[in-house]
């Protein structure tokens, strides 16, 4: 009767895992889908145009644009199935989390299980400012969202010198790319971002955050994507540390609403957080 009792308990234990871990399982997949959702819809074609497509351009060393990036009609079929793959391996690490038995092959899981803490990870604070010593830069930050065409929205012209961090993204210092627009240019002289281009790797950004905490990254690289080829996951999809991404306009200029013919993005990560 002891050995039974003790079978029955050990067996109601074992449920009780099971049931907590596809629990916290449907918990991830959930905010995933959500999270994923959001991205893909905003996604589609991922590019930036300018705001002003009747204005004409400057001369070749000052260059008029803004960072809106264009939405298309949908993510696409392929956008969806790494959409799918993503929910299915989060879903995945979670039982992970609460069973500890491995569910992934390592090479995959290696590289989606949250690193070693070598850097900070701060919480959620919206940033009011941004420093970049080697270009001499320092802006205020404001929110941008969503605009009504669907569009992600940027800095007014009447504030081209200051950056719009999306509000719909992590706060710069949190797990995953906090992201910053601003404009090129502007049909009165150079813009906010008009300098981006100069940055080099092992350069220095400090975001100051309104809980006082400056956020110190290092410049990855810097680099320039064709706006219909603009590397979706790559730009927005890593969550493996904190890190930023700063966008302008870039290439050529093309006119109408394309604006320019490319996208500057500059990858940083997150190395060191310190009072302001």
């Amino acid at each position: 009767m002891t050995r039974r009792s003790a079978r029955a308990r050990s067996d109601h234990r074992a449920r009780l895992r099971a049931a907590a871990a596809l629990r916290a399982s449907g918990r991830l997949v959930a905010r995933a889908s959500g999270r994923l959702g959001r991205l893909a819809g905003q996604a589609g074609s991922a590019s930036v145009a300018t705001t002003d497509p009747d204005a004409r351009p400057l001369p070749p060393s000052r260059r008029v644009g803004s960072t809106r990036r264009r939405l298309g009609t949908g993510p696409g079929l392929p956008v969806l199935a790494v959409a799918t793959l993503m929910v299915l391996i989060v879903a995945m690490l979670g039982v992970e989390q609460v069973t500890g038995v491995s569910l992934l092959p390592e090479r995959i899981s290696a590289g989606l299980r949250p690193p070693p803490k070598k850097f900070p990870v701060l919480p959620a604070s919206r940033p009011t400012s941004l420093a970049i010593g080697r270009i001499d830069l320092r802006a205020p930050l404001h929110d941008v969202g969503i605009a009504p065409d669907g569009t992600i929205a940027v800095p007014d012209v009447a504030r081209a010198q200051e950056a719009g961090w999306y509000d719909q993204g992590p706060t710069p210092g949190q797990y995953g790319p906090a992201v910053i627009v601003g404009h090129v240019d502007t049909t009165t002289g150079p813009a906010v971002f008009h300098q981006l281009r100069d940055l080099r790797a092992g350069d220095q950004i400090e975001v100051t955050r309104s809980d006082g905490r400056v956020a110190v990254f290092e410049v990855d690289s810097v680099q320039r994507f064709d706006k219909d080829r603009l590397p979706v996951d790559e730009v927005y999809g890593d969550f493996s540390r904190p890190s930023l991404r700063l966008i302008t306009c870039g290439g050529r200029w093309v006119g109408g609403e394309r604006g320019y013919s490319d996208n500057l993005v500059v990858f940083a990560s997150l190395v060191k957080a310190r009072d302001g």
